[in-house]
């Protein structure tokens, strides 16, 4: 669901042509309005421009590119790497030429500047007069800022500049890459809307970029940082998911694992839509046992996700084929989506982008995250991670989409384990994992400590993974202490007494 404009408005709009960036804008750009895009040198601010006037010779408008800083030859070469025509686009630049060098030209009665502003004023109007374009992109404003010499100068030529332009039907973008005065905010209060892109390293991985949608006068946007990248192709924006915008679906069918001491363990089994958080310590069979509702889904032709953060796609099918469910099968059927995901690679914009896509576009009704811990480094500041698991876990269950949540625990026996991450309360069904001693044997139990969607067994049962792959056993009623690691034996063993 995205946010909406009147029918009739939206007819009337400037696409950009950014996938991902006319769904921020509401279906896009004002006409006849100016527009400031600024940021920092390699953003992706002239990427963007280009963007936006290719959409309009693709509609077979008239635009113009004015370049105050690159030349046309860089401009297309730019163009080249990500394999676009710029046919259609009128390319004006107005930089010095080699004769600026010579000491004849630095000679002059009045500042240099003064020439320079007036001199590059009337070759844009002329441009724009000849041409009567209706898209304009004007790179960059710096160039204006120091020709213009102090700010009452520039904020009344950019004044200008505006009341020229709306008088003539024209789309303005304004590009700014804040290399003269990063303080000067004139263009702000002038332009209709301001799009700022920000780039920044983490202090590990790839460089990391954002966009923000600081103002748009008049019109409804989608607030706050959009993730987005710039690839061979040009950029692609992920707007910020607001669980808010789809609308709730209040059926709860139950989700079966296709173990019955499982399902029973669990009430029956999961409700649909609903979230659940497997936890334990490593090697305890969290993944395993998520795998389980994934095959069980795929076995009923319903489509799964699994997001895999830790293990490889290889591994998942090996240990899957070592317990005598192989997934070669569903996978061939297109039942069942793999995707290895390397956390320093992938923003948490890519990674909700790409689940959406096989909710809304393939129709998965299972997904599974494995696990948490690799969700939590790919988010650039820890504190957030709660706030995006709420917003994705709640599009999932309004979407009708049953959530599985991997995460480990540090530690393997005893009860001072901890989590990397406190994701309980964002689930409605929490199942414990647990190794445990019992003559001279390490086993596994597994619990069910909290499900909001109806009962469950409170009992501890034995989990048993083998080459037939998952058992559930009776409830431990002979022991007590299984979650601590070392039970102590209550029952009587054959051949012994209490």
């Amino acid at each position: 669901m995205k946010i909406k404009k009147p029918e009739n408005a939206q007819q009337n709009l400037a696409k950009t042509g950014v996938d991902g960036l006319d769904d921020i804008l509401a279906g896009g750009l004002t006409p006849n309005r100016l527009y400031l895009v600024d940021g920092n040198p390699g953003s992706g601010k002239t990427t963007v421009a280009l963007h936006f006037l290719m959409e309009g010779a693709a509609l077979g408008e008239t635009t113009l590119y004015v370049t105050l800083a690159e030349t046309a030859e860089e401009l297309k070469a730019v163009a080249d790497n990500h394999g676009w025509d710029l046919d259609g686009i009128e390319l004006l630049e107005i930089i010095p030429g080699s004769d600026a060098l010579s000491s004849d030209e630095q000679i002059t009665m009045f500042h240099p500047s003064e020439v320079e502003l007036g001199e590059a004023t009337k070759n844009i109007l002329a441009a724009v007069e000849r041409l009567k374009p209706t898209r304009v992109v004007i790179d960059s404003l710096s160039e204006l800022r120091l020709l213009s010499q102090h700010s009452l100068r520039y904020r009344r030529q950019i004044l200008a500049l505006k009341r020229f332009f709306m008088g003539r039907e024209c789309t303005v973008l304004l590009l700014d890459d804040r290399t003269a005065d990063a303080t000067d905010r004139q263009p702000y209060s002038i332009a209709h809307g301001v799009v700022t892109l920000e780039q920044f390293a983490p202090d590990y991985g790839p460089e990391r970029r954002r966009l923000l949608v600081s103002k748009y006068r008049g019109s409804s946007f989608r607030g706050g940082y959009h993730d987005f990248v710039i690839r061979q192709g040009g950029v692609q924006v992920f707007p910020r998911l607001v669980a808010g915008e789809y609308p709730m679906r209040s059926q709860r069918d139950v989700v079966p694992s296709g173990v019955s001491e499982l399902d029973s363990l669990l009430g029956g089994g999961l409700a649909l839509g609903t979230s659940t958080l497997i936890t334990g310590p490593a090697g305890a069979g969290k993944s395993s046992l998520a795998m389980q509702y994934v095959l069980a889904a795929c076995n009923r032709n319903e489509r799964a996700a699994v997001i895999l953060f830790d293990e490889s796609i290889a591994t998942t099918c090996d240990r899957m084929s070592g317990m005598g469910r192989p997934l070669n099968e569903v996978r061939k059927k297109g039942l069942l989506s793999l995707q290895q995901v390397d956390p320093a690679e992938l923003s948490p914009g890519q990674l909700v982008h790409s689940l959406r896509e096989k909710v809304e576009r393939d129709g998965a009704k299972l997904v599974v995250l494995d696990s948490l811990n690799g969700y939590m480094h790919a988010m650039p500041g820890e504190g957030f991670l709660t706030v995006q698991l709420h917003e994705l876990t709640t599009y999932l269950g309004q979407r009708g989409v049953t959530t599985i949540l991997v995460t480990t625990q540090m530690g393997f026996i005893g009860s001072a384990m901890q989590s990397p991450v406190d994701a309980t309360y964002l689930a409605d069904c929490v199942v414990l994992l647990r190794y445990f001693e019992d003559q001279g044997r390490v086993r596994k139990a597994v619990s069910v400590v909290k499900k909001r969607t109806g009962h469950h067994e409170d009992t501890i049962r034995e989990l048993i993974i083998s080459s037939n792959g998952i058992h559930v056993g009776p409830p431990l009623s002979d022991f007590r202490g299984v979650l601590t690691g070392v039970p102590e034996w209550r029952g009587t063993r054959k051949g012994q007494e209490r």
